[in-house]
């Protein structure tokens, strides 16, 4: 365990380009203190006891603003940027070097029993605000757009914008670790919107030809 949250702490450096010192780190981000307190509020729940695990988790989410139920498998070197308003469900399952920003729901679609939350592979980054909902998987080395809303299996290397969310980029571009860019994204709606302006000026300069040819004929 103490490995483990030493590891945590120096991912905020490898992550975070604001980080400037450990006393700073260790005092004021809020993602490393939800992080650490949902590794001993898990630890809890596998030994059974729920309640304080809960209770755990439940200060944790008053103090950080990040609510992860400490039933949820959460791997290493995981992190959360800005964690404001980040939820993530009981059956959720983590993999390695994940990133969230905040806003990121990571929960269930309805009153499902048994696994009813995300599966994230390894090497995943979810950008602000997205909704990963239901018990699907998302690949290793994928990325989720800012405010998407994906509601089903992610291949690994993929990258996924829209609402609902679908896959826009698979293998075409090299995957950086630790790469936080995630500005830059394609925009599937913004690119139908220019489609369609599109073809509203072509039905524009059609309509003018029949209106020209029919003056012509009078």
């Amino acid at each position: 365990m103490s490995g483990i949250i030493a590891e945590d702490l120096n991912n905020v450096f490898d992550q975070d380009p604001a980080a400037r010192s450990k006393w700073e780190v260790i005092m004021t981000y809020s993602g490393l203190h939800a992080i650490w307190s949902h590794r001993i509020a898990h630890w809890l729940w596998k030994k059974k006891r729920y309640f304080l695990a809960r209770a755990l988790s439940q200060l944790s989410r008053f103090i950080t603003g990040i609510e992860i139920h400490p039933g949820a498998r959460i791997g290493r070197r995981f992190f959360m940027d800005h964690g404001m308003g980040i939820v993530i469900g009981e059956t959720c399952e983590i993999g390695d070097d994940v990133t969230l920003f905040q806003g990121v729901t990571l929960g269930g679609t309805g009153k499902e029993k048994g696994k009813r939350h995300p599966t994230v592979g390894n090497d995943v980054l979810i950008s602000a605000g997205a909704k990963v909902l239901g018990s699907i998987t998302i690949g290793d080395h994928s990325k989720i757009g800012a405010g998407s809303v994906v509601l089903h299996d992610v291949p690994s290397n993929s990258t996924v914008v829209g609402i609902p969310g679908r896959v826009v980029r698979q293998n075409g571009l090299k995957v950086h670790h630790h790469d936080l860019d995630h500005a830059d994204l394609p925009d599937p709606v913004a690119e139908k919107m220019h489609q369609l302006e599109l073809e509203v000026d072509k039905l524009k300069m059609e309509l003018q030809a029949l209106k020209h040819a029919q003056k012509e004929k009078e």
